[in-house]
């Protein structure tokens, strides 16, 4: 029925607490959201997977433009304010695509730290922009920086330990834990007083997240070429580049050490990091692999 609000399956996870409704209003009004704040447009499209043409979704785009022949859009499942962030996408110009290297073309179809799952020396910069679907979830679009001209590099989606208790296992290494970052004080909340953010980061320190970056701006790329990229975060002392940690500590006027002096006192996930977090120990990365294609009788043809 038309004007009918999309029906889809509930998130797991506590109704989000008042308490935290609270800290989310005063860390709104603090922060500055110049990436969100240059999405000016609504696309409603469909999409398929690219190897099963049956599983076809409504795709809601929220795009800002880098400029006349670039955009970059957010992918929800619906246009109301609870829907899923189920993807992001990039849009370019024809004569973009004409530079694009042959291998790339297939791909396309018309503060924290993140260090890429498969090598640890190639790190980045993250500014998430997070909101909660419940007390329990939250999802996180990622830039590069937090000026309104940040490339949108990927996508985060953070759960509660209960949840992640609930992940099959060959799930589970995909995702990968928050005590180290919090406790060790480089994951913070630019602005935001200490008091009001420790309150929020003892909640985080508990939880697992599950990202991937589509912009490989630490290579230089002009435009986000290849394959998405499982990311993982720090886990312990001495993985952080401290060059890229002391400029981020000068340009955002905070001490990494003072934040670690204030948050002792924070606790990891109840039963412990679990083994199969953090990639079981080990190095991921994805791959293309060609596979037919399952599609619907009397097929539209690609191109």
């Amino acid at each position: 029925m038309a004007g009918e609000k999309t029906q889809q399956p509930e998130i797991p996870g506590e109704p989000t607490h008042l308490g935290t409704s609270l800290v989310e209003t005063a860390t709104a009004t603090i922060q500055g959201f110049g990436p969100i704040n240059n999405i000016h447009q609504h696309l409603c499209a469909f999409h398929f997977y690219a190897y099963d043409m049956t599983r076809q979704v409504e795709a809601h785009h929220f795009c800002g433009h880098q400029n006349e022949e670039m955009r970059q859009c957010l992918i929800y499942n619906s246009p109301e304010a609870d829907a899923r962030l189920i993807g992001i996408e990039y849009i370019i110009s024809e004569n973009l695509f004409l530079t694009l290297p042959d291998e790339e073309k297939p791909l396309w179809h018309s503060h924290e730290f993140h260090f890429y799952a498969y090598d640890m020396t190639r790190q980045v910069e993250a500014h998430h922009f997070c909101g909660h679907q419940n007390e329990e979830m939250r999802q996180c679009l990622i830039y590069n920086s937090p000026e309104a001209d940040a490339r949108l590099i990927g996508i985060e989606y953070i759960i509660s330990e209960n949840l992640f208790l609930t992940l099959p296992d060959e799930e589970k290494p995909l995702w990968h834990s928050h005590e180290y970052e919090v406790k060790s004080g480089v994951l913070f909340m630019p602005g935001v007083p200490g008091p009001i953010q420790r309150k929020e980061l003892e909640k985080i320190a508990q939880t697992y997240g599950k990202t991937f970056h589509f912009w490989q701006v630490d290579k230089g790329d002009s435009l986000p070429l290849g394959l998405p990229k499982v990311m993982f975060a720090l886990t312990r002392d001495g993985q952080l580049d401290e060059n890229l940690a002391r400029d981020v500590e000068k340009r955002s006027g905070i001490s990494f050490a003072k934040e670690r002096e204030n948050r002792a006192y924070m606790s990891g996930p109840v039963n412990g990091i679990h083994p199969l977090a953090n990639g079981s120990g080990k190095g991921l990365k994805t791959v293309l692999r060609e596979t037919d294609c399952c599609v619907p009788p009397n097929p539209r043809i690609f191109v």
